[in-house]
């Protein structure tokens, strides 16, 4: 559990030390909340209607921009080949990993939804519900990204090719994420955003482990 730990902040501290990263991730976060607006029209009430949707876009946008540096950096430094040896197996290094990405690229997001919310003109319930949903969701989306991140990390332009891989496994879940404001579904939605995000989750390390083998060979 210690290794564990010490990898999980490991990927905290290089995260911190390149720098930058969360604050591009919310200022790209915003920008689609800015943007948006104007091609609408000063349309209000279908602004609300729209904003949960234009968050969740603006969230898994803004979660694929750290996605290539995910085990990119580590397998151009030889750091991954050192972890596949280590005494974690190479599907915990992924979870360890995975979370660390969580922490660096959803939380940031999260607690930037206020200013989204202002942007928008979201009310307060629906406010509540996406914050809700993205904590529900966010890791499906981190999982996702890993996997394809994994799948394409031999791959010289991966960073390109994995978004096209991970968009249609992402869209379940933000159906979901914004199914959950719909007063007669909302509960279903939620229930089914949780399964996913537990399914996915545990599922994901196995199948990203696997394809960093084969990308080692």
């Amino acid at each position: 559990m210690r290794a564990f730990q010490t990898l999980i902040g490991r990927d905290l501290r290089l995260a911190v030390r390149v720098g930058g990263e969360a604050m591009t991730l919310v200022l790209f976060f915003i920008m689609v909340a800015v943007i948006v607006p104007f091609a609408i029209g000063p349309d209000r009430p279908q602004l609300m209607r729209l904003a949960p949707g234009i968050v969740w876009i603006a969230a898994f946008l803004s979660m694929l921009l750290g996605l290539d540096r995910l085990f990119r950096s580590d397998d151009e430094d030889g750091s991954l080949l050192l972890l596949r040896h280590s005494v974690l197996p190479l599907e915990a290094v992924v979870a360890a990993k995975v979370i660390a990405h969580w922490l660096v690229t959803a939380v940031p997001l999260l607690l930037a939804t206020p200013v989204l919310a202002l942007l928008l003109s979201m009310s307060w319930a629906q406010w509540v519900g996406t914050v809700l949903a993205l904590l529900a969701g966010t890791p499906a989306l981190t999982s996702f990204g890993a996997l394809g991140a994994a799948v394409t990390v031999g791959l010289r332009r991966g960073g390109l090719i994995a978004p096209v891989l991970i968009l249609p496994l992402a869209i379940p879940v933000m159906i979901f994420g914004v199914g959950m404001l719909d007063p007669l579904a909302g509960s279903g939605a939620l229930l089914f955003l949780v399964a996913l995000s537990l399914l996915v989750t545990v599922f994901s390390p196995f199948a990203a482990a696997l394809a960093l083998r084969a990308a080692g060979e």
